[in-house]
């Protein structure tokens, strides 16, 4: 148990940005240590938990001060739902590195999956005869050229050192940095050399003996990506005060309880396959865990669902990320139905990194069930489209959701004919 904590004088505004920066990377890193199996990531991921605990407790306290009438208790309650969201979430990245560092054991196909799932997340350290040493993030511009994003940067060791969440372009990259860093397999690859001096070694893929031990592997990384987008949205949904962002949060959250029924299903068939079924517990503790970020996202857009104003605290909060998120349909009237979003060029044409595609009507029919799918309803591999590549053809009736900068959400809604 940690010391006492006492209140101190502080921004509201400054305690939530720091809740979401470190709510986020909580994530990220916590499923970084799964895939490299890495007990450093996972005591990272335990060190920052405390922390986050100490940031609630003063959030409220500065929250529950902030409140002097009816008025205020109303206006503050779905501030109070963000923090109580942030702490679910840094409780459950807590749950999936302890499958790591109490080696509550894993399949070796989950390693083999989470590279799959989307994007790679890989931390290296900055060696100094890096070309990137001494140089902003804003010079070496790695996502332009390599599709590669820094999420975090690490300064300094041990105690002393400290997670820098979402650096920005004027972040300089110092020799012994630890970077986070994320994006397509290929592009990391080449990064984590430069940055490194050593080449990557991904995890060798390993096909599970058991069918059913695959398709529930499989699962739970999409249970991943989607509990991810639906953070994202979720905070796009508060800074815009967004109803049609919220139900996009509420959607992939029902789409996690899917895959997490079936998850449940095909390991409990897997289970009276294998030689040890106990072997599963890491991966049943994972897709909780995964659950219930889903679950969080959902309770930081609730006011927004339930009609509520959005504080200006929390407005704000989120304003300071660079980046915001949107929500666009694309229109029939357009230049993206028919075509794929490499051959738009979107991310070169708007700025905008498409995060998702939910998929509309399907052409031929008109309705929204797709082949495959059971009692009219499509499974969420049909339903949506995560990290979509400039392969992945845009029709008309999609709803695209992307990261960017407001000028470049403006150009993507002119773009998709919005």
């Amino acid at each position: 148990m940690g010391g006492r904590v006492e209140y101190e004088p502080a921004s509201a505004k400054d305690l939530l940005v720091e809740l979401k920066d470190t709510a986020e990377l909580l994530v990220d890193l916590s499923f970084s240590a799964v895939l490299h199996g890495s007990d450093n990531v996972a005591d990272e991921v335990l060190r920052l938990e405390k922390r986050m605990d100490v940031l609630q407790l003063r959030a409220r306290m500065t929250l529950l001060l902030a409140a002097r009438s009816p008025a205020d208790a109303e206006s503050l309650a779905p501030v109070l739902g963000v923090v109580a969201a942030t702490e679910k979430m840094s409780d459950a990245a807590g749950d999936i590195a302890k499958v790591v560092r109490e080696d509550v054991g894993l399949p070796d196909a989950m390693q083999g999956a989470l590279p799959d799932a989307a994007e790679s997340l890989v931390r290296g350290r900055l060696v100094a005869d890096s070309r990137y040493a001494d140089r902003t993030l804003g010079d070496v511009d790695l996502e332009t050229n390599t599709g590669v994003r820094v999420i975090a940067v690490r300064r300094g060791d041990g105690d002393a050192g400290d997670w820098l969440p979402n650096p920005g372009p004027e972040t300089t990259l110092r020799p012994a940095d630890v970077l986070l860093l994320r994006g397509p397999t290929t592009g990391v690859e080449g990064v984590y050399e430069t940055v490194t001096g050593t080449a990557y070694d991904p995890p060798a893929p390993s096909e599970p003996a058991v069918a059913d031990l695959g398709r529930a592997v499989t699962s739970v990384a999409l249970m991943k990506n989607m509990s991810e987008l639906a953070v994202d949205l979720a905070y796009g949904a508060v800074l815009f005060d967004d109803d049609g962002l919220a139900e996009e949060v509420v959607e992939l959250e029902a789409e996690v309880d899917a895959l997490k029924s079936r998850f449940e299903a095909w390991t409990l068939r897997a289970a009276t396959d294998i030689a040890d079924p106990v072997s599963l517990r890491g991966l049943m503790q994972i897709a909780t865990a995964t659950e219930v970020i889903s679950d969080a996202a959902v309770e930081i857009s609730e006011g927004v669902l339930r009609g509520l104003d959005t504080h200006i605290v929390v407005q704000e909060a989120v304003e300071a990320s660079d980046e915001v998120v949107v929500r666009v349909p694309v229109g029939a009237g357009g230049e993206l139905p028919g075509t794929t979003l490499g051959d738009q060029r979107v991310k070169t044409r708007t700025g905008m990194r498409i995060i998702a595609v939910r998929r509309g009507a399907t052409p031929d029919t008109g309705d929204v069930a797709a082949a495959g799918s059971r009692d009219g309803h499509r499974s969420p591999e049909d339903a949506w489209v995560i990290e979509p590549g400039p392969e992945t053809t845009v029709r008309a009736g999609d709803v695209l959701l992307a990261k960017g900068t407001r000028s470049g959400a403006q150009k993507l809604r002119e773009l998709a004919g919005a």
